[in-house]
Parts: C-alpha cells; sequence; structure tokens
C-alpha cells in the first residue's frame, strides 16, 4: 500500500502558541497510542534544532513518533522506552521506505513519563510525585552528559490535578534542567485537542477549570563554559 510520506500542508511555528486540531497522519503515525504527541511538534523540533544528518536521541520513544520524523526528515535517532512492546510497535512504525539514508536504532531503556505499564520495574509512570521528579533529575542529568554542546533538548509535560488543585509537574520539570545546567530557550504553549478524557472531566461537579495546555520546553546546551 503506498502511504503518504509527508504532511500535505506545513508550515514552521513561528510563535510560542502551538495548536494543533488536525494530528496528522502521513508515514505511520497514528493516535492510537497513549500520550504520544503529534508529529507536528517533533516536526517542528527537528527542523528548528538541527540540520541533516544530526543525531537525535528520544529518551522517551513511546510508539516512535520522534524516530519516524527523524527518519524523513533525514536525520540519524536513537530511541529509547522501558516498555519492549513500545520498542517493538516503534521498530514496526520505522518499516517504510523513503529516500533519505538516515540510521535509526530503538533500544528498552529506563525513562518514561504517564503510565504505560501497570508492574514494569523502573517505570517513572507508577511513581508519586516527588519520586517522579527524584527520578527526573537523574534524566536531565543523563540528558546534559549526552548532549553536545550547543545542542538542544525539548521536553514536552502537562500538569496534573489533585484533590481539585493544580500540581505544577511542568515547572518542576523544568527547573530539574535548570539545575542541571541547561539554559533555557524557549518556553512553548501547547494546546491540547481531542483529549479522551474530556468528556469524563465534563461530567465532574467540581469549581475548576479543564487542563487544556501543556508545555513544551526547549533547552540548550552552552557551546562553551561561561566565567564570571
Amino acid at each position: 500500500m503506498l502511504i503518504v510520506l509527508q504532511p500535505r500542508s506545513f508550515s514552521p511555528e513561528q510563535t510560542t502558541i502551538w495548536s494543533f486540531p488536525n494530528r496528522g497522519k502521513w508515514a505511520t503515525h497514528s493516535g492510537e497510542y497513549r500520550g504520544n504527541w503529534s508529529p507536528y511538534v517533533p516536526r517542528n523540533l527537528i527542523l528548528r534544532y538541527s540540520k541533516p544528518g544530526d543525531w537525535i536521541l528520544d529518551q522517551f520513544s513511546g510508539s516512535g513518533t520522534t524516530l519516524v520524523e527523524a527518519k524523513l526528515l533525514n536525520r540519524n535517532a536513537v530511541g529509547v522506552d522501558i516498555n519492549l512492546q513500545s520498542v517493538s510497535l516503534s521498530e514496526a512504525n520505522l518499516k517504510f521506505e523513503c529516500e533519505t539514508q538516515s540510521k535509526i536504532f530503538v533500544r528498552k531503556g529506563d525513562a518514561n513519563i504517564i503510565q504505560y505499564s501497570s508492574n514494569i520495574d523502573g517505570d517513572i509512570s507508577l511513581m508519586d510525585e516527588q519520586d517522579f521528579i527524584d527520578a527526573m533529575q537523574k534524566a536531565a542529568s543523563e540528558s546534559y552528559r549526552v548532549l553536545k554542546r550547543g545542542k538542544y533538548c525539548a521536553v514536552m509535560i502537562g500538569d496534573k490535578r489533585l484533590h481539585g488543585n493544580v500540581v505544577p509537574l511542568g515547572f518542576q520539570l523544568m527547573q530539574c534542567f535548570l539545575n542541571i545546567g541547561f539554559k533555557s530557550k524557549e518556553i512553548i504553549i501547547k494546546e491540547q485537542h481531542n483529549c479522551k478524557s474530556t468528556d469524563k472531566w465534563l461530567n465532574v461537579d467540581g469549581n475548576f477549570l479543564m487542563l487544556a495546555h501543556e508545555y513544551i520546553f526547549v533547552f540548550y546546551k552552552e557551546s562553551c563554559f561561561h566565567r564570571a
């Protein structure tokens, strides 16, 4: 079956507010995997912050959305996920022909975000808030270690609500990366669309606003040490 390898209409985002009502289904992309981001997100990030032939690391690769975009855009990539089923799904989604010469690898690793399993040892999506932030501090440290100087790291995360109050996971995670030594390049607000839990929260009797956005934090590793 012939598949469409590129979006029919695409222009790079120019502001810090991103909204993709049409999620995007070119190549092997789909919205079936829980928590995967719209392919418009990695496409924008890859085009703005890398060049053809660069290596991209996705430590939360899931179904391989970023890896597919890396292949389409002629970047090399390594994807890591704690769930072997996700690794297998990524490998399957990468099995399409295109004209680029990208090298793409997928491996089992120990980084995760939202709950993708019920009992996988090391799945940080099963942790409480503080343990999650502690684990993400380690992930931030490793991200800083492996990233080349002068390059960029991007993370997307949403907040959550507990007992009616907002838990600012986004800003807590941002601070993890700043504590390690990253510089803050951009804070992007991404509007949520087609969230499967929307109907559930609409029927909850409570005095609160529905969370309808996520943050995309873009961090920068300075090209050299700066002395005071």
